[in-house]
């Protein structure tokens, strides 16, 4: 399983540009990913965004950063050289759409899976095996990444955002969720709440 986080100008694929993209392989941790790009000619950008993974607006042109098509290429020649390449991740289908729509652009095929593991879901389902009522707001689910950190027992991701810290917050978010168990040795001093509640 490789867990995938992408950083963006916005919140659609056919419109915004990837910024940043970090990967863990689930299995073999020390072994990541992690390239920043400039924005594609054209690419529309949300002041929200900038606003979440702390990009200067100066620096989404800046041409000493590779294009979003080479880092792309780039991630997909690394992911080809792993040995499990299910892709797993907070808010993956996003992730996903962002790699699909930049592969496009570049006429390059992605050869990602279609089927995705979502720590959303996952999380959902634990809490709900453990009796425990998922957050909701406006009738909505209200299970974003920080309180999925919360509920695993670790600090929230420090900001802003970066690819590479997305992923490997949510890799231990797995761990602790499949295994009952830390991932990273960053995290070994944060027990898992439901094991030490025992």
């Amino acid at each position: 399983m490789i867990v995938i986080d992408i950083e963006t100008t916005g919140t659609n694929p056919f419109k915004h540009s990837i910024l940043s993209l970090g990967a863990v392989d689930f299995r073999a941790p020390e072994v990541q990913f992690y390239e920043e790009c400039r924005i594609w000619d054209g690419a529309k950008v949300e002041e929200e965004a900038l606003a979440a993974n702390g990009t200067k607006v100066e620096d989404l042109t800046d041409k000493s950063k590779q294009t979003e098509e080479s880092l792309v290429k780039n991630f997909l020649t690394w992911l080809e050289e792993r040995d499990d390449m299910r892709i797993a991740g907070q808010s993956v289908f996003f992730d996903r759409s962002f790699i699909e729509s930049a592969s496009a652009r570049a006429g390059i095929p992605s050869k990602l899976s279609y089927r995705v593991i979502d720590l959303h879901s996952i999380t959902f389902a634990h809490m709900i095996r453990r009796g425990i009522e998922p957050p909701v707001l406006n009738r909505k689910t209200n299970l974003n990444s920080d309180k999925i950190m919360e509920y695993v027992g670790i600090p929230a991701e420090p900001r802003p955002h970066i690819g590479l810290n997305g992923a490997l917050w949510e890799a231990e978010a797995f761990s602790r969720l499949l295994y009952d168990k830390p991932l990273l040795t960053q995290f070994e001093k944060y027990p898992v709440p439901w094991i030490s509640a025992q």
